[in-house]
């Protein structure tokens, strides 16, 4: 309980962590946000680690002349470690896949694989785009689709273009939005506000899903 509540406070005042982060270690903080956003994408170990309200806070530093931080290395990098962080997700994905399908693992049960191949088989790449945007979900979607042995070429395309769209919407929503006043004295709600709706495009999907569902039925 005292782990989460200390996550809590990491992430609703992740602008000063930063900001104390750029202070401290200058031009290192390049590295620093690119080795985050590539374990939160790429480890199933690491999903706890922040995403979507990272780049919109590094993206309202960028903003400030006085940080020294450019905003297109910015992209570039974390763009780079969001889509690299999938492809290693992925590659991790397909080796364990082999040994789920014959049972070996025994925390992954075969018929979840399969149903897992299915599913993305029909709804792969779109899943791969909107996971990016849901909090979690985008740390086990890549991993997933590897183990469900998605072809990697189509894996790539929505990897490659969700990667940059994501990095891009929310580094430039931060660099733009992020140190209007209003936004800099409520920052905590400004980031609640980025979770919740960076959950609504899956469940627009399942919704959806559902709807398509029924009338097949």
């Amino acid at each position: 309980m005292e782990i989460f509540a200390t996550l809590l406070q990491y992430f609703l005042h992740i602008d000063e962590y930063l900001v104390q982060i750029v202070n401290e270690y200058g031009m290192i903080t390049y590295i620093i946000l690119f080795a985050i956003i590539f374990a939160e994408t790429g480890l199933v170990v690491t999903p706890f680690l922040p995403g979507d309200s990272l780049i919109f806070a590094a993206g309202a530093i960028a903003a400030k002349a006085e940080m020294n931080i450019n905003v297109y290395y910015l992209f570039l990098l974390m763009a780079t470690a969001a889509i690299l962080g999938d492809a290693v997700n992925y590659w991790i994905g397909s080796k364990v896949g082999p040994r789920a399908y014959t049972g070996e693992i025994k925390l992954i049960k075969k018929e979840y694989i399969e149903k897992t191949h299915a599913f993305f088989n029909k709804h792969g790449g779109k899943t791969i785009f909107l996971a990016r945007f849901v909090p979690i979900v985008r740390t086990f979607a890549p991993f997933v689709a590897g183990v469900g042995d998605m072809s990697y070429g189509y894996f790539l395309r929505y990897n490659f273009f969700g990667g940059i769209v994501w990095v891009g919407l929310f580094l430039g929503l931060g660099y733009f939005f992020g140190n209007i006043p209003f936004v800099q004295k409520n920052f905590e709600l400004v980031i609640i506000g980025i979770i919740l709706v960076s959950v609504v495009p899956m469940v627009i999907e399942y919704i959806n899903h559902k709807r398509q569902k029924s009338a097949q039925a």
